[in-house]
């Protein structure tokens, strides 16, 4: 469960309790409101392995969002967000953006790393299945996000659109607000490695994805 959910199933349970109780206490703000969420919240979570506390900490994109649940933000809100993430994208350190996308489909098809029962040397993957539709050979995908099947195809495969996608897999605030998909390189979740293996499989005309 990402941060935001979390923040909105805690001012849920608050909200029920308070209806629960007297009806003559004050309603309380919505600060505080995410202060009990939060406290509840780190008095129910135990760190456990590589799996610590501080997951539980929310950046400004990540307290903007949460205070708008499953609503889009406000149109300057979601600018200011944007912006702010956009600032936060780094280039290959080499200037290239693509890896090897036979690499890239392994990375998309594991979903292992950064749980409890992990170590820091477990290899991590993207889980892009998870949530999105890639090539024809796989049959089970989700669908919270868009499919991927002949992105670079239909794109184009120009150097725009490839520093396009390297920024998408880097941190997708910067170009859609309170986006459910992992920021992948802001949070150093994938290696700058594993990110141009991800975009490859997106944009080398030679992919699964683009045939």
């Amino acid at each position: 469960m990402t941060p935001n959910r979390i923040v909105l199933a805690g001012l849920a349970a608050i909200a029920l309790a308070g209806c629960a109780g007297s009806s003559m206490a004050p309603a309380p703000s919505d600060a505080q409101a995410r202060a009990k969420a939060l406290e509840l919240m780190k008095a129910s979570f135990k760190e456990r392995g590589i799996a610590k506390l501080d997951r539980l900490n929310q950046d400004e994109a990540q307290a903007l969002c949460s205070q708008y649940g499953v609503k889009a933000p406000p149109k300057d809100v979601a600018e200011r967000i944007e912006k702010a993430n956009l600032a936060t994208i780094k280039p290959p350190s080499d200037g290239t953006y693509l890896g090897d996308w036979k690499r890239g489909e392994q990375i998309a098809q594991r979903g292992t790393g950064f749980q409890w029962s992990d170590t820091k040397d477990t290899p991590v993957g993207a889980n892009c299945y998870a949530c999105h539709q890639l090539s024809k050979q796989e049959i089970s995908f989700g669908t919270i996000g868009p499919t991927l099947y002949n992105f670079g195809k239909v794109r184009g495969y120009g150097a725009d659109m490839q520093k396009y996608a390297w920024g998408k897999v880097y941190n997708a605030q910067a170009y859609s607000a309170c986006s459910n998909m992992p920021r992948f390189g802001h949070n150093g979740i994938l290696t700058e490695q594993q990110m141009k293996d991800i975009v490859a499989l997106l944009m080398d005309p030679a992919s699964p994805i683009n045939q």
